[in-house]
C-alpha cells in the first residue's frame, strides 16, 4: 500500500514538473503565463525567456527521472534498487529545488509549496516503502 502511494505521488510530482516545463519553456511569453510567475510586462517576459527556457528543461529532466523510476518500480517490483534510487534522486532534487526557491524570498513560499509537496510526500513514502 505504501509503495502504491509512493508511486502515485511520484507520478503526480512528475506531471506537475512537466506542466512547469510547458509554462517555462513553451508558453513563457504568453501573458497568462508570465502573470503566474509575477512578470510585470511582455518586455520583461521576452528578456527572461532564455532563462525560463533553460529552467523549464531542468523541470522536464526531473520529471523524466521520476517517471522512469515509477516505471522501473512497477515493472521490477518494490525491491527494485534502480527504480527506487532514481525516484529518491529525482524526488529529492525536486524537494531541494523547492527549498532553494524559498530562499529567494517570502513571496516564493506558495510556489515552493506547490512545487515541493508532491515530491516530498513521494520521497518520504519511497524511503519508507
Amino acid at each position: 500500500m505504501i509503495g502504491t502511494l509512493a508511486l502515485v505521488f511520484a507520478g503526480l510530482a512528475a506531471l506537475l514538473h512537466v506542466y512547469i516545463f510547458v509554462l517555462e519553456s513553451v508558453r513563457w511569453t504568453k501573458p497568462a503565463t508570465w502573470r503566474v510567475f509575477g512578470i510585470a510586462d511582455q518586455q520583461t517576459a521576452d528578456a527572461t525567456k532564455p532563462m525560463a527556457y533553460n529552467q523549464g528543461f531542468y523541470n522536464l529532466f526531473l520529471a523524466i527521472g521520476a517517471a522512469v523510476g515509477v516505471v522501473l518500480w512497477i515493472v521490477q517490483g518494490t525491491g527494485d534498487v534502480t527504480g527506487r534510487t532514481l525516484l529518491i534522486f529525482s524526488l529529492g532534487s525536486m524537494v531541494a529545488a523547492a527549498l532553494v526557491l524559498i530562499t529567494s524570498g517570502r513571496k516564493y513560499l506558495r510556489p515552493a509549496s506547490i512545487q515541493g509537496t508532491f515530491p516530498l510526500i513521494g520521497l518520504v513514502l519511497t524511503i519508507v516503502a
